[in-house]
Protein backbone atom coordinates (compact mmCIF):
# COMPACT_ATOMS: atom_id res chain seq x y z
CA UNK A 1 0.00 0.00 0.00
CA UNK A 2 1.06 3.75 -0.59
CA UNK A 3 0.28 7.31 -1.52
CA UNK A 4 0.03 9.73 -3.68
CA UNK A 5 -0.90 13.47 -4.56
CA UNK A 6 -3.37 13.95 -6.66
CA UNK A 7 -1.35 14.64 -9.83
CA UNK A 8 0.72 11.44 -9.33
CA UNK A 9 -2.29 9.48 -9.14
CA UNK A 10 -3.58 11.26 -12.54
CA UNK A 11 -0.33 10.02 -13.64
CA UNK A 12 -0.70 6.60 -12.49
CA UNK A 13 -3.73 6.45 -13.72
CA UNK A 14 -3.65 7.47 -16.39
CA UNK A 15 -6.29 10.31 -16.12
CA UNK A 16 -7.28 13.65 -15.37
CA UNK A 17 -6.72 15.20 -11.76
CA UNK A 18 -10.63 15.96 -11.81
CA UNK A 19 -11.40 11.81 -12.31
CA UNK A 20 -9.43 11.44 -9.37
CA UNK A 21 -11.11 14.20 -7.24
CA UNK A 22 -14.30 12.43 -8.20
CA UNK A 23 -13.19 9.10 -7.56
CA UNK A 24 -12.24 10.23 -3.98
CA UNK A 25 -15.66 11.85 -3.99
CA UNK A 26 -17.57 8.36 -5.16
CA UNK A 27 -15.27 6.64 -2.66
CA UNK A 28 -13.60 4.46 -5.07
CA UNK A 29 -10.16 5.56 -4.00
CA UNK A 30 -8.84 6.42 -0.29
CA UNK A 31 -7.58 9.55 0.38
CA UNK A 32 -6.01 11.38 3.69
CA UNK A 33 -4.94 15.08 4.37
CA UNK A 34 -1.83 15.54 5.62
CA UNK A 35 0.15 19.55 6.49
CA UNK A 36 -3.19 20.53 3.99
CA UNK A 37 -2.10 18.27 1.19
CA UNK A 38 -4.54 15.36 0.07
CA UNK A 39 -3.28 12.26 -0.69
CA UNK A 40 -4.56 8.98 -2.77
CA UNK A 41 -4.35 5.78 -0.88
CA UNK A 42 -3.18 2.99 -3.22
CA UNK A 43 -3.79 -0.73 -2.46
CA UNK A 44 -3.57 -3.17 -4.99
CA UNK A 45 -5.16 -0.80 -7.45
CA UNK A 46 -4.30 -1.70 -11.28
CA UNK A 47 -3.47 1.15 -14.05
CA UNK A 48 -5.91 2.26 -15.77
CA UNK A 49 -5.76 1.83 -19.34
CA UNK A 50 -7.65 3.64 -22.31
CA UNK A 51 -10.88 2.78 -23.20
CA UNK A 52 -11.03 0.79 -26.42
CA UNK A 53 -11.73 2.00 -29.18
CA UNK A 54 -15.89 1.21 -29.36
CA UNK A 55 -16.61 -1.22 -31.97
CA UNK A 56 -18.55 0.03 -34.50
CA UNK A 57 -19.86 -3.40 -35.83
CA UNK A 58 -22.44 -2.74 -33.52
CA UNK A 59 -23.49 0.54 -34.79
CA UNK A 60 -23.39 -1.02 -38.73
CA UNK A 61 -25.68 -4.01 -37.51
CA UNK A 62 -28.58 -1.50 -36.22
CA UNK A 63 -28.25 1.07 -38.53
CA UNK A 64 -29.01 -1.97 -41.47
CA UNK A 65 -31.41 -3.39 -39.31
CA UNK A 66 -33.31 0.29 -38.95
CA UNK A 67 -32.73 0.29 -42.95
CA UNK A 68 -34.33 -3.32 -43.43
CA UNK A 69 -37.00 -2.63 -41.48
CA UNK A 70 -38.19 0.86 -43.28
CA UNK A 71 -38.18 -1.01 -46.53
CA UNK A 72 -40.53 -3.44 -44.92
CA UNK A 73 -42.86 -0.52 -43.77
CA UNK A 74 -42.34 1.11 -47.23
CA UNK A 75 -43.64 -2.17 -48.69
CA UNK A 76 -46.49 -2.97 -46.27
CA UNK A 77 -47.64 0.36 -46.96
CA UNK A 78 -47.68 0.31 -50.44
CA UNK A 79 -49.64 -3.41 -50.37
CA UNK A 80 -52.33 -1.32 -47.89
CA UNK A 81 -52.71 1.27 -50.58
CA UNK A 82 -53.25 -1.87 -53.04
CA UNK A 83 -55.67 -3.49 -51.48
CA UNK A 84 -57.43 -0.64 -50.36
CA UNK A 85 -57.54 0.61 -53.85
CA UNK A 86 -58.73 -2.91 -54.55
CA UNK A 87 -61.59 -3.26 -52.01
CA UNK A 88 -63.24 0.45 -53.55
CA UNK A 89 -63.08 -1.09 -57.32
CA UNK A 90 -64.99 -4.28 -56.20
CA UNK A 91 -67.62 -2.21 -54.13
CA UNK A 92 -67.68 0.18 -57.46
CA UNK A 93 -68.39 -2.64 -59.31
CA UNK A 94 -70.60 -4.43 -56.74
CA UNK A 95 -72.65 -1.12 -56.71
CA UNK A 96 -73.33 -0.51 -60.75
CA UNK A 97 -74.25 -4.45 -60.96
CA UNK A 98 -77.22 -3.89 -58.54
CA UNK A 99 -78.19 0.19 -59.97
CA UNK A 100 -78.16 -2.45 -63.36
CA UNK A 101 -79.75 -5.08 -61.52
CA UNK A 102 -82.83 -3.15 -60.46
CA UNK A 103 -82.95 -0.58 -63.24
CA UNK A 104 -83.52 -3.96 -65.68
CA UNK A 105 -86.60 -4.82 -63.01
CA UNK A 106 -87.70 -1.59 -62.74
CA UNK A 107 -88.27 -1.76 -66.60
CA UNK A 108 -89.65 -5.03 -66.58
CA UNK A 109 -91.83 -4.20 -63.57
CA UNK A 110 -93.53 -0.92 -65.49
CA UNK A 111 -93.87 -2.96 -68.63
CA UNK A 112 -95.82 -5.44 -66.87
CA UNK A 113 -98.06 -2.81 -65.40
CA UNK A 114 -98.44 -0.96 -68.91
CA UNK A 115 -99.68 -4.26 -70.20
CA UNK A 116 -101.62 -4.94 -67.30
CA UNK A 117 -103.76 -1.64 -67.18
CA UNK A 118 -104.15 -1.51 -70.97
CA UNK A 119 -105.56 -5.23 -71.22
CA UNK A 120 -107.80 -5.26 -68.37
CA UNK A 121 -109.78 -2.12 -69.51
CA UNK A 122 -110.28 -4.20 -72.77
CA UNK A 123 -111.24 -6.89 -70.77
CA UNK A 124 -108.25 -9.61 -71.61
CA UNK A 125 -107.10 -12.28 -69.62
CA UNK A 126 -104.98 -11.68 -66.64
CA UNK A 127 -103.06 -14.63 -66.35
CA UNK A 128 -102.10 -14.30 -70.12
CA UNK A 129 -101.42 -11.08 -69.77
CA UNK A 130 -98.48 -11.34 -67.28
CA UNK A 131 -97.21 -14.18 -69.04
CA UNK A 132 -97.29 -12.06 -71.88
CA UNK A 133 -95.42 -9.11 -70.44
CA UNK A 134 -92.94 -10.82 -68.72
CA UNK A 135 -91.27 -12.00 -71.87
CA UNK A 136 -91.80 -9.32 -73.79
CA UNK A 137 -88.68 -6.55 -74.00
CA UNK A 138 -88.51 -3.14 -73.59
CA UNK A 139 -88.52 -1.24 -76.62
CA UNK A 140 -88.28 2.18 -78.29
CA UNK A 141 -91.77 4.03 -79.20
CA UNK A 142 -90.18 4.93 -81.90
CA UNK A 143 -89.91 1.51 -83.25
CA UNK A 144 -93.53 0.31 -82.19
CA UNK A 145 -96.52 -0.51 -84.46
CA UNK A 146 -98.60 2.67 -85.67
CA UNK A 147 -101.15 3.81 -83.07
CA UNK A 148 -104.08 1.07 -83.37
CA UNK A 149 -107.87 2.13 -81.78
CA UNK A 150 -107.12 -0.63 -78.79
CA UNK A 151 -104.10 0.67 -77.83
CA UNK A 152 -106.09 3.43 -76.32
CA UNK A 153 -107.51 4.29 -73.45
CA UNK A 154 -109.35 7.12 -72.01
CA UNK A 155 -107.86 9.20 -69.19
CA UNK A 156 -111.32 8.75 -67.51
CA UNK A 157 -110.72 4.60 -67.40
CA UNK A 158 -106.95 5.24 -66.69
CA UNK A 159 -107.55 7.44 -63.66
CA UNK A 160 -110.62 4.97 -62.70
CA UNK A 161 -107.62 1.93 -62.69
CA UNK A 162 -105.57 3.57 -60.01
CA UNK A 163 -107.94 4.13 -57.63
CA UNK A 164 -107.82 7.63 -56.44
CA UNK A 165 -110.10 9.98 -54.51
CA UNK A 166 -112.40 11.65 -56.18
CA UNK A 167 -110.85 15.01 -55.24
CA UNK A 168 -107.52 13.93 -57.16
CA UNK A 169 -108.92 12.22 -60.06
CA UNK A 170 -110.31 15.87 -60.87
CA UNK A 171 -107.08 17.42 -59.94
CA UNK A 172 -105.45 14.94 -62.45
CA UNK A 173 -107.66 15.46 -65.03
CA UNK A 174 -107.04 19.09 -64.90
CA UNK A 175 -103.51 18.81 -65.10
CA UNK A 176 -104.27 16.36 -68.09
CA UNK A 177 -106.27 18.82 -69.98
CA UNK A 178 -103.99 22.11 -69.58
CA UNK A 179 -101.01 19.44 -71.28
CA UNK A 180 -103.18 18.00 -74.41
CA UNK A 181 -101.93 20.16 -76.77
CA UNK A 182 -98.81 20.08 -76.21
CA UNK A 183 -98.29 16.74 -74.78
CA UNK A 184 -98.00 13.98 -77.60
CA UNK A 185 -98.56 11.15 -75.03
CA UNK A 186 -101.94 12.62 -75.02
CA UNK A 187 -104.45 11.77 -77.67
CA UNK A 188 -107.58 14.10 -77.95
CA UNK A 189 -110.91 12.49 -79.64
CA UNK A 190 -113.62 14.17 -80.13
CA UNK A 191 -112.79 16.38 -77.27
CA UNK A 192 -112.23 13.69 -75.04
CA UNK A 193 -108.00 12.83 -74.25
CA UNK A 194 -107.08 9.04 -74.65
CA UNK A 195 -104.01 7.72 -73.12
CA UNK A 196 -101.46 4.73 -74.79
CA UNK A 197 -100.26 3.14 -71.10
CA UNK A 198 -98.90 0.32 -73.45
CA UNK A 199 -96.28 3.02 -75.02
CA UNK A 200 -95.78 5.35 -72.31
CA UNK A 201 -95.20 6.66 -69.22
CA UNK A 202 -97.50 9.21 -67.58
CA UNK A 203 -96.22 8.91 -63.78
CA UNK A 204 -95.03 13.07 -63.79
CA UNK A 205 -98.50 13.98 -64.81
CA UNK A 206 -99.96 11.46 -61.91
CA UNK A 207 -98.39 13.35 -59.14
Amino acid sequence: MGKMTIAEAAQHFNVSKEAIHNRVRRGSLDSVIENGVKYVILGEAKRAVPSPVSDTRYYDYIEKENERLKGKIDSLEEETSRLRHQREEMLIDDREKIERIYKERDEQLKNILQVVSSKFLSHANVESVIEEAETAEVVDVKEQEPEREDDLVSLKDFIKLKLYSKKKRQKIKERFQKRAKKDTRIIVKKDKLFLKPQHFDYSDLLK
